[in-house]
Parts: structure tokens; C-alpha cells; sequence
């Protein structure tokens, strides 16, 4: 890219951390040190506050980046990402969101340990909130080395490097610092710049083909090489048996996923009400319903304008996709249009992992200090507040990401946010449900459905065509590769409910009704919510 390109998007870039490093600074100056001001900003927010906050950790780089470029090189099947992300805040909506409101205060683990021993159940929440959020935080970390490496016009691994490492540093810094609040002004600022520049992306696309969307789509099946077949299923994932049974085994981790992840469930006990969270949910159900739509036209626009060559040719998983739309729309490489467009667009790329990796490292550092910490310092006394205990884990958690986002360097954003989505609806899912819906449930169900999720989702993983065995995994070297599917969700996530129910059948625990009954009465009414 020409020196314009790098400078002004450095520029832009720089003034949006300026931006959130001030508003970092004045919320530190402000905060109270409590546990509530830092996991949840003391319930302040607004519904409409909230929900700009909720679409801004939803809508991450594996939603800019990603999902274009998989529509971009795969057409039809790409699109199965924009569906699953946008029919799964409907399972929010009606079955969490209000009822992890009215039942937690600030993690996962409190709506399960309202009924059950705190401490295994704690301990086994905990390691499984902080396994989701690494797992989505490595994606974020990837989109960053790949957007670095268009932008500065380096596929160095050092570039991608330094990348990593700053992205990693700065989400250090808005979480120790500024907390759920900071956190959640960074968010609210990164969701209006990201919908600003996608409406004006999605405009320029349609104006190219004088709105006509049957033009658009007829284009860029054209330049795809696989002619109407590109707006057919079957591209990605109807070559055999195999590919079909990972196509739904991805859906399930799309649509059951979300209502697992650890940074949106965190997001709801910042609303001072039940009701506020509801309308929290529906608020960022409009927007992140919106900006998908307009993912569809920046894929195709893509596909069509830069041509799936250009794009696996600056990056073989399509994550600069979207940048390199950007150039060609505001007239190619050169031009002072292309170099604002394209600046704007990395710039807001940037902003967009910023915001989203403080959002997750809040969350798995809340896990950390408010779950396992607590449950652990029981038995040594208490040596550091929760508080001081999750600042330093959002160093650790950081150093973790950072080493695995350069090892995964090379794979595709939503692909990697996929595995997220998969270990969190096999994991956190199955026990949050249990908990609010199955009256004899136990302590043994509990930890049984987290570990009988977690376990089998990770090791098939690392047992897939992702880790090893072809060209494309991490270590196409060696070959361990005893699973067939990329996607573990199909197998992980009924067996993360099978070990819930077979915990409970087998323990000699007897539940607690009375437990329930209060958990019952709160979770529908809100009486007693914190």
C-alpha cells in the first residue's frame, strides 16, 4: 500500500485510541474500587446505551473481517455465518437474557451457584468462561495481524507480531484501568463508527450497480470461477457427507453459542432492571439485525468488484476483503479517494477489535478473580481484593492470547470465532439451562455438563483437519488428525447435555427445592435481583 494509505489510517487509527485511552483516563479518575463499578459499571446504563454496547462487543472483527471474506470466496455457504450470528440473539432474547439478569450479579457461575456448592461449581464455570473467551480473543488477535499486514504492506511475521502484541497491550491497559464502564463507552463509540462506515460501504456498493441487487449477485458469480454454483449451497460444505455434516454442525454452534458467551451474558447485569436488560436485548437485536444485512452486500460487493483472486491473493482466509473493497470503491489503488476509503476502513477494522477484545478480557478476567479466585481462596484466606485479582489476570489473559493469536495467524476470523461459539454452547450452555429450567438438578449435573462439554469439544478439536493433516491447519506437518469435522459442535454439544443429565441421574445429592423454587421466582419476576 502507498505511504498515503499507511498514514492516514495510522492517523485515524491513533485518534480512536487517543479517544478511548482519555476516556479510559477519566473513568479511572472517577471509579469507586468496588467490585459492581468494575464488573458492571454500577448498573447505569441505559436499554439504548446498552444495546449500542452489546452490538459493538457482537459485531467483531469475525463479523467485518470474516464473514465477507467467507462470502467473498465461498458465496452461498459464507452466508450461513450472517444467519447463525443473527438467529441466535433470538435464543438470547427469549430464553437468557431476562433470566440471567434477575439470577447472577456478575459471571455465569452466579446463576448456577445460586442453587448449588459454590465451589466446584464456581471453579468448573469459571475454567470454561475463560477457555470461550481466550478461544474468541485469538480471533480478534488474528484480524489484527492480517489488517496490519495489508495496511503496512508487510506479511512479515514480525509486522503481525508488534501487531498482536499492541492490540494485546491496549486491551491490558481499558480493562485494569477503566473497567465495565470505560469498556462500555469504547464499545458504544466503536458500534457508531462501525455501522457509520458499513451504510456508507453497503451505499457505495449498491450505486455501483444502480441498485440493482440481481446485477450484483449475477457479477460476482461471474468472477468467482464457479459461476451460478456460487450462489447455490455446496461451494464450502457440500462436497461429501463430511462437509454437510460440518455445515451443520457449525449452525448449532452459531445459533446455541451466543447464549454462552461469557462478555454478551456480562453485558446484562449493567442495566439496573430486568426489563431494561430485555429492552437492552432488542435494541441490539435492530442493529446487529441491520449491519449483517449490509454484511450480505459487502461480501457479494466484494466478490464482485475486487474479484475472489484479488482477495485470497492478499489474504489466503479472505480477512481483507473488506479493506480492499474500500480501495477499489473509492477509486482504486493511487487515488485520494481509495486512500480516505481505505484508511476509514482499516481505521474502523481497528476500532473494532479494540473494543471487542476489552470487552471479552473483562469478562474472562471477572471469571477469573469473581469465580475461580473466590472459590479458591477460601481455603487460604483472603490476600487480594476480587478487583486487584482481575487486573492482574487481564495481564496473564492477554499474554495467552497474544501467544496463540500468532500461532493461529493464518486460519479465518469467523472460522476461529466458530470454535468459540462451539465450546460455549457445549460448555456454559447446557448447565445454563439445566440450572434455570430442570428442577432436580445437581451440583454433580452442574459440573458434570461444563467439563463433559468443554473436554470433548477442545480434543476434537485438536483431533481435527484445523490442528493438523492438510495444508491448511495449523501444523500441516504432522498428521493426528482423527476426527473429520472442523466443527465439533454436532458431537460436543449433545454430549455436554448428556453428562448434565447422567450427573444428575447418578448423584446421591438430593436438589435443594427450596433453592429452586427461589431461583424460579426470581428469575421470572425479579424479586430479590441484586
Amino acid at each position: 500500500m502507498t505511504g498515503g494509505h499507511q498514514t492516514l489510517a495510522l492517523l485515524l487509527f491513533s485518534g480512536f485510541v487517543a479517544v478511548t485511552l482519555g476516556i479510559t483516563t477519566w473513568v479511572s479518575r472517577r471509579r469507586h474500587g468496588s467490585a459492581e463499578e468494575f464488573y458492571a459499571g454500577g448498573r447505569l446504563f441505559t436499554p439504548m446505551e446498552n444495546g449500542f454496547a452489546i452490538a459493538g462487543d457482537y459485531m467483531s472483527a469475525a463479523s467485518f473481517l470474516g464473514v465477507t471474506g467467507l462470502i467473498a470466496l465461498y458465496g452461498y455457504d459464507g452466508m450461513l455465518y450472517v444467519v447463525g450470528f443473527l438467529v441466535a440473539w433470538l435464543v438470547v432474547l427469549f430464553l437468557v437474557a431476562e433470566l440471567v439478569r434477575n439470577c447472577g450479579r456478575f459471571t455465569l457461575a452466579d446463576v448456577v451457584a445460586a442453587r448449588m456448592s459454590e465451589r466446584p461449581v464456581r471453579i468448573a464455570a469459571g475454567t470454561s468462561s475463560v477457555t470461550v473467551s481466550v478461544l474468541y480473543l485469538v480471533a480478534q488477535m488474528v484480524g489484527a495481524g492480517s489488517l496490519v499486514a495489508l495496511l503496512l504492506g508487510r506479511t512479515s511475521g514480525a509486522a503481525q507480531a508488534w501487531t498482536v502484541i499492541g492490540v494485546g497491550a491496549l486491551m491490558v491497559i481499558y480493562v485494569s484501568l477503566g473497567g465495565m464502564r470505560a469498556t462500555t463507552w469504547i464499545q458504544i463509540v466503536k458500534a457508531v463508527l462501525l455501522l457509520s462506515g458499513t451504510i456508507a460501504l453497503t451505499a457505495l456498493v449498491l450505486v455501483r450497480f444502480h441498485g440493482d441487487v440481481g446485477r450484483l449477485l449475477a457479477t460476482a458469480a461471474g468472477r468467482s470461477g464457479h459461476g451460478n454454483a456460487f450462489l447455490a449451497p455446496g461451494l464450502a460444505y457440500g462436497g461429501s457427507w463430511t462437509a454437510r455434516l460440518d455445515f451443520i454442525s457449525l449452525g448449532l454452534a452459531l445459533v446455541l453459542g451466543t447464549a454462552g458467551l461469557p462478555h454478551i451474558l456480562s453485558r446484562f447485569y449493567t442495566v439496573p432492571t430486568a426489563r431494561a436488560a430485555r429492552r437492552s436485548a432488542v435494541w441490539s437485536i435492530g442493529l446487529i439485525g441491520g449491519f449483517y444485512l449490509m454484511t450480505l452486500v459487502l461480501g457479494f460487493g466484494a466478490a464482485a468488484i475486487v474479484g475472489p483472486d484479488a482477495v485470497r491473493g492478499s489474504n489466503a482466509a479472505g480477512n481483507t476483503a473488506v479493506p480492499l473493497l474500500a480501495l477499489d470503491l473509492g477509486g482504486g489503488a493511487g487515488s485520494t479517494g481509495g486512500t480516505v476509503l481505505f484508511a476509514v476502513v482499516a481505521a474502523v477494522a481497528f476500532a473494532t477489535i479494540l473494543a471487542v477484545v476489552a470487552g471479552i478480557t473483562l469478562a474472562s478476567s471477572a471469571s477469573v478473580a469473581h469465580d475461580l479466585y473466590a472459590s479458591l481462596r477460601r481455603s487460604h484466606g483472603k490476600v487480594r481484593s476480587e478487583v486487584a485479582v482481575a487486573r492482574f489476570a487481564a495481564v496473564g489473559i492477554g499474554v495467552v492470547a497474544i501467544a496463540l493469536g500468532l500461532l493461529a495467524r493464518d486460519l479465518n476470523v469467523a472460522f476461529l470465532v466458530g470454535l468459540a461459539f462451539a465450546v460455549a454452547a457445549s460448555a456454559n450452555l447446557p448447565v445454563l439451562l439445566y440450572s434455570l429450567f430442570w428442577r432436580g438438578f445437581t451440583t454433580r449435573g452442574a459440573v458434570w455438563a461444563v467439563y463433559g462439554g468443554l473436554l470433548p469439544a477442545l480434543g476434537l478439536v485438536l483431533l481435527s483437519p484445523v490442528v493438523s493433516g492438510s495444508p491448511g491447519s495449523l501444523f500441516p506437518a504432522v498428521d493426528f488428525q482423527y476426527f473429520p469435522l472442523q466443527n465439533p459442535g454436532l458431537v460436543s454439544i449433545p454430549l455436554g447435555f448428556l453428562a448434565g443429565w447422567l450427573g444428575t441421574v447418578t448423584s446421591d445429592e438430593v436438589a435443594d427445592e427450596a433453592k429452586y423454587a427461589e431461583t424460579e421466582v426470581r428469575s421470572l419476576t425479579g424479586a430479590g435481583a441484586v
